[in-house]
């Protein structure tokens, strides 16, 4: 009897330390248990491609499944930098990207501020009525702004001539010198309403406090704008110009393709419109995949730079 309890004794002293182990165990997996789902969702939907489209770009296919797949190593990428439309889609990109940030940052900025100290009621109507433009479909979107500038009988021309600031109809969408800025100009419209619920969203969050010791030292509206509001709003400004940075071009596609399809002369297409086309309308699957590890190389290249860049620029409220 002594010996068997003996031999219990150590067991039951084990025990408290194996439950500890556990529980250690335990709180070390649980967190990654939770994660799980979301991990594997993210890499079969978006990792799994991403390689797919990768090991694509060094073979020429035509999407059939019983064609082959025929090695081209690094030609797709060399003839994807000699096409004639690079450059010309490249520069346009540019110009969507640049042309897209006064109405992604700037206007949603001095509209989210102007209206800041709006009751609660009118704000909540105010950020329901401005973010309407963004749940509306691309497509039903192009269909009105076809309409609205349509150089036969379009209301923007009937209001230009009837003020007489022109004479002839303004072709918007055929015209190699408007087509661009009128895409440019729709895309950047429709970004104004997410916009500016992100900064009247970051505004909300503001400590208030540094604007009211601001008008105890009788700072102007200005001054309180330009030295406590933007400083306090550079993490959300910063995120903001990253966002419309890296997807401006990308927006734009839905509107290049129902209004000027690329078009007059390639004065609209950009880097996803010369992707699009390769992949789609020639099935050049190689050239497309190269274009889109191209884009996705440079993207990436552009978050890290803004990553850095908001390190050093972003003031945070500690």
């Amino acid at each position: 009897m002594n010996n068997t309890l003996a031999g219990a004794l150590p067991k039951e002293r084990s025990n408290p330390v194996q439950r500890v182990r556990r529980k250690r165990s335990l709180r070390w997996i649980m967190p990654w248990l939770y994660l799980l789902p979301a991990l594997l969702s993210i890499g079969y939907w978006v990792y799994r491609p991403l390689l797919q489209t990768v090991r694509l770009s060094f073979y020429e296919w035509n999407m059939l499944p019983t064609s082959p797949q025929v090695w081209m190593g690094l030609k797709n990428y060399e003839l994807l930098f000699k096409l004639p439309d690079m450059s010309q889609a490249l520069l346009n990109t540019l110009i969507y990207t640049v042309g897209v940030l006064p109405f992604s940052l700037i206007i949603p900025l001095a509209i989210a501020i102007a209206t800041d100290n709006i009751g609660k009621r009118s704000r909540t109507l105010y950020r329901a009525l401005v973010f309407v433009p963004m749940i509306m479909a691309p497509v039903a979107v192009s269909a009105i702004w076809s309409w609205l500038m349509n150089p036969m009988g379009g209301l923007i021309n009937k209001t230009l001539m009837a003020l007489h600031l022109v004479h002839d109809p303004i072709r918007f969408f055929s015209d190699a010198n408007w087509a661009i800025w009128s895409v440019t100009f729709i895309t950047g419209w429709k970004l104004i309403g997410f916009s500016t619920l992100i900064f009247s969203a970051a505004l909300s969050g503001l400590n208030k406090e540094y604007v009211e010791a601001a008008r105890m030292d009788r700072a102007s509206r200005w001054q309180i704008i330009w030295h406590v509001l933007l400083p306090l709003l550079s993490p959300t400004i910063m995120f903001m110009a990253m966002l419309s940075t890296l997807f401006a071009a990308e927006w734009s596609f839905s509107y290049i393709n129902v209004l000027t399809q690329g078009g007059p002369m390639n004065s609209t297409t950009n880097i996803y419109y010369l992707l699009w086309t390769y992949g789609f309308k020639t099935f050049s699957v190689g050239s497309s995949s190269a274009a889109a590890v191209v884009v996705v190389f440079g993207s990436s290249l552009i978050a890290l730079g803004f990553m850095k860049l908001s390190n050093k620029l972003s003031f945070y409220d500690n």
